[in-house]
C-alpha cells in the first residue's frame, strides 16, 4: 500500500520571490520552481503566454529556402506532394499542410505509407510515387531526416525534397532543398522538442505570415495540439504554447469530420482536456494508423458529405474498439510471460517477441508495461525473417542512446529518448538482448527503477480555495516535462465511512482545518482498512476537475496514503 519512496522536492529560494512579485499561492510557486521556471519573467510567460510569444520561424536553418521553394511551386503551379507517417503526428501534420497549402493556392497531395507493408518513413523505393502522382516538389512531415537515398534518388529525376523532421537523424543527412529539423544542433533553432507538427507550423507560420494571413495561425492550433499531445512532446517552451491555444479552440469547431469525432469521443461544444486529447481523441485517429488505414483519418477532415462524415468518425472508433480488443490480448500474455519468467526481477530492460503481436500494437502495450513495472520496455512481432520492435521508456534511461549503442544489430532503427521503433533480422535477437542487457545494466541503477511519488509541495487542505485553483489552472496543460503537480496534505481527517465504487475504487471525504474535499483512490478498494471514520492520513495527491450540469467540481485524485502521526 505505501510507495517505496516519497520524494518531497525540497523548497527554493525563487519559489518565495515568483510568490510574492507575481501574487500566487507559495505552493503554486513550488510547482512552477520544479518546472525550473524561476523568474517572475519566465512564471508570466509560463503562466499566461500565447501565439505572440512564438519564435521567429526563420531562426530554423534552411527557412528561407524552404519558403522560397513552395512559393515557386505554388508560382508555377508545380504539383506538390506531402509525404506523411502513420501516426497521429504524421497524420494531422499531413492534413494540416495539406489544407494550407490549397488555401494558398497550390497544387497538392498526399502520400501515407501502408505500416504494415512499407514500415515507417521514405524509402528509395517511394520515389517511384512521386513520379507516378506528377510531382516537382516532395514535403515530408514528421519523417524524412534519414531518407538519405529517397531525396538522391528524387534529385536524379528532378523531383525537389523539403524535409519536415523533429527526429535524430542517422550517420549522414540527407542533401535536400532545406531540412527543418529543431533537433540538428546545425539548425539554430531556440527551441528543440517541436513534435513533427509543430515543425510543419512554423513552416506555415512563416508562409502566412509573408502573406499577412498571421490570423489564420491559431485555427491550425487545434490539429497541432491533437498531434503534440498523442507524440508525447514536453509540454514546456512553444508546444505549450500551441497546445494551450489548440485546446481552447477544440472547445468550438466548424471542421465537419473534426466535429463529429468530437461527437464520437464525448466532448463536442465542451472545454477539451489534454486528457480528453490523449485518451478519447488521439487513440481514435492513431487506430487507423496502427491498422493500416491512415487514410481514413484524413478524409474525416476532408469529407464535405455529413453521413461520410458521421461514417468515417464511427469507422475510426470502431477501429479503435478493435485495436483495444488485441491490446488487451497482447498486454495479457506478455505480462504472463514476464511474471512466469521474474524477467522483470532479473532484468533492468525487458524484450519479448510474439509471431502474433500486431506491429501497430505492440508500442502501447510495452507503454503499459512499462508504466506497470516501471523499467524501460521493448516488444517485437515476428514477420518472415524480421523483428519489428516499439519501445518505451521510463525518464531515466534513454531508449533511442541504447539503440545508437547496438546499431550494429539493427537494419533500421529511430524515435525519441523516450520512445523507439527499430527493425533486425530475426535472428538477430539473441543478440541484440545481450547487448541491450549490458547497455541497461551499465546506465540504469536499482534506485532509478524504484516508482517514486514525486512531490511538489506541501498543501493545507484549507488552501484549496476558488483563487488557489483559479491559478492552479493556469499551470495546464499537463503531461510530458510539465507533469500535473502532486500535493502532500498532512494529518488529514476522513470525515463518515469510505465508500467502494464499481467493486475497486475507493471515495471518502477528507477534512482539514475546516475545508472538507471529496478523495478518490482509483483501483485502490484496499485502501479501504486504513481509510476508516476519524482516522488521520497523511494524502498525497493531484486537484482534478469534473463538470456536472454545468458546474465545474474539484476533487482529490489520490496517489498514495499512510497513517499519519499527526
Amino acid at each position: 500500500m505505501t510507495p517505496k519512496h516519497w520524494a518531497i522536492a525540497p523548497p527554493r529560494p525563487e519559489a518565495d520571490v515568483l510568490a510574492s512579485e507575481l501574487g500566487i499561492p507559495l505552493a503554486i510557486a513550488r510547482v512552477l520552481t520544479n518546472r525550473n521556471v524561476l523568474s517572475p519573467e519566465a512564471a508570466e510567460s509560463f503562466l499566461n503566454g500565447s501565439l505572440k510569444d512564438l519564435n521567429d520561424p526563420y531562426l530554423m536553418k534552411g527557412m528561407d529556402r524552404a519558403v522560397a521553394r513552395v512559393e515557386e511551386a505554388i508560382r508555377n503551379k508545380e504539383k506538390i506532394l506531402v509525404f506523411g507517417d502513420y501516426d497521429v503526428d504524421g497524420v494531422v501534420s499531413v492534413v494540416i499542410l495539406l489544407r494550407a497549402l490549397a488555401g494558398l493556392g497550390g497544387d497538392v497531395d498526399y502520400f501515407i505509407p501502408a505500416r504494415l507493408q512499407e514500415g515507417y518513413g521514405i524509402k528509395e523505393s517511394h520515389v517511384r510515387v512521386a513520379q507516378e502522382r506528377g510531382a516537382r516538389l516532395v514535403i515530408s512531415v514528421d519523417c524524412g531526416v534519414k531518407a538519405v537515398g529517397f531525396s538522391a534518388g528524387a534529385r536524379e529525376v528532378g523531383i525537389d525534397v523539403i524535409i519536415t523532421d523533429h527526429h535524430r537523424p542517422g550517420a549522414a543527412l540527407p542533401e535536400a532543398v532545406a531540412l527543418l529539423n529543431p533537433v540538428l544542433k546545425e539548425s539554430g533553432y531556440p527551441y528543440p522538442n517541436l513534435a513533427g507538427v509543430g515543425v510543419v507550423f512554423k513552416l506555415l507560420q512563416a508562409l502566412l505570415e509573408k502573406r499577412g494571413k498571421a490570423a489564420q495561425l491559431e485555427h491550425y492550433a487545434k490539429l497541432v495540439a491533437i498531434g503534440t499531445i498523442a507524440d508525447v512532446a514536453e509540454l514546456r517552451g512553444e508546444n505549450r504554447l500551441l497546445v494551450r491555444q489548440g485546446l481552447r479552440g477544440l472547445e468550438k469547431v466548424s471542421n465537419r469530420g473534426l466535429r463529429n469525432l468530437l461527437s464520437e469521443c464525448g466532448v463536442l461544444d465542451r472545454k477539451v482536456s489534454e486528457g480528453d486529447v490523449g485518451f478519447r481523441i488521439a487513440p481514435r485517429i492513431n487506430a487507423a494508423g496502427r491498422m493500416g488505414v491512415a487514410d481514413d483519418a484524413v478524409r474525416l477532415f476532408f469529407s464535405e458529405d455529413e453521413r461520410e462524415s458521421v461514417r468515417l468518425a464511427r469507422h475510426l472508433s470502431d477501429l479503435n474498439s478493435r485495436r483495444q480488443s488485441e491490446e488487451d490480448t497482447i498486454y495479457t500474455q506478455a505480462l504472463d510471460r514476464i511474471q512466469a519468467g521474474s524477467l522483470d526481477r532479473r532484468y533492468k530492460m525487458l524484450v519479448l517477441g510474439c509471431e502474433t503481436w500486431h506491429r501497430g500494437i505492440i508500442g502501447i502495450v510495452a507503454s503499459k508495461l512499462k508504466d506497470l513495472l516501471y523499467r524501460p520496455v521493448l516488444l517485437f512481432t515476428y514477420e518472415d525473417t524480421k523483428a519489428h520492435g516499439s519501445g518505451r521508456s521510463i525518464s531515466e534511461f534513454s531508449l533511442i542512446e541504447c539503440l545508437d549503442a547496438c546499431r550494429d544489430v539493427f537494419l533500421d532503427y529511430g524515435g525519441h529518448t523516450l520512445a523507439v521503433g527499430c527493425v533486425l533480422p530475426r535472428e538477430r535477437m539473441g543478440l541484440l538482448r545481450e547487448r541491450i542487457n549490458q547497455v541497461a545494466g551499465a546506465k540504469l541503477q536499482e534506485g532509478d527503477l524504484l516508482k517514486k511519488v514525486k512531490i511538489d509541495s506541501r498543501l493545507d487542505l484549507a488552501e484549496i480555495q476558488t483563487s488557489f485553483l483559479d491559478i492552479h489552472a493556469r499551470l495546464a496543460p499537463f503531461g510530458s516535462g510539465n507533469p500535473r503537480p502532486i500535493f502532500l496534505s498532512e494529518g488529514v481527517e476522513v470525515a463518515g465511512a469510505a465508500q467502494i465504487l464499481q467493486g475497486k475504487h475507493l471515495k471518502f471525504l477528507a477534512r482539514q482545518n475546516g475545508r472538507m474535499i471529496e478523495a478518490l483512490a482509483w483501483g485502490r478498494k484496499e485502501w479501504l482498512d486504513v481509510a476508516r471514520p476519524g482516522s488521520r492520513l497523511d494524502v498525497v495527491y493531484s486537484l482534478r476537475s469534473s463538470t456536472f450540469l454545468g458546474e465545474e467540481k474539484y476533487s482529490l485524485s489520490l496517489e498514495a496514503l499512510r497513517a499519519s502521526d499527526k
